[in-house]
């Protein structure tokens, strides 16, 4: 009589993720519940479109469940920074939580800028979860031509 063992993808999915990772030098971390999650739960990114028009980009972020007081933007040497955090609701006696699949803590998302945006244009609003940001486009600076006395 022989064993039969059954083949289950998601494990060699697992095992070739995690030698990948040993190989880049990351490492699992234990989370509070005892599990093993491959980042701590500060290291997720909110998934963003980014579109453009003629007049201006429009970065759009989701950020479910995150109150606009936990949000910031910031332009500086022409990087654009979005930043945040997703605070976790503790478990109690009355809370008791079965399954934890939304990423929690902070955030940080940089995008540099094309030269035809105007900085100080940068507008923000926020609605059911969504940033959404609008970069009005300015004229490029044109070259100057500077005359030349050869003497």
């Amino acid at each position: 009589m022989s064993n039969i063992t059954r083949w289950n993808p998601i494990n060699e999915f697992d095992n070739m993720i995690n030698r990948y990772n040993r190989l880049l030098g990351l490492t699992r971390s234990n989370d509070e519940s005892g599990g093993n999650d491959l980042f701590n739960s500060s290291d997720w990114i909110p998934a963003v479109d980014i579109k453009e028009t003629p007049e201006a980009f429009t970065i759009e972020a989701e950020l479910p469940g995150i109150p606009k007081e936990n949000v910031k933007v910031t332009v500086q040497n022409g990087v654009l920074s979005i930043q945040g955090e997703r605070k976790h609701e503790k478990e109690t006696d009355e809370n008791k939580q079965h399954r934890i699949e939304r990423y929690y803590g902070s955030f940080l998302r940089r995008f540099t800028l094309p030269e035809n945006v105007d900085e100080n244009s940068v507008k923000a609003k926020f609605k059911d979860g969504v940033l959404s940001l609008t970069l009005t486009k300015a004229e490029p600076a044109k070259p100057k031509a500077i005359e030349v006395d050869v003497q």
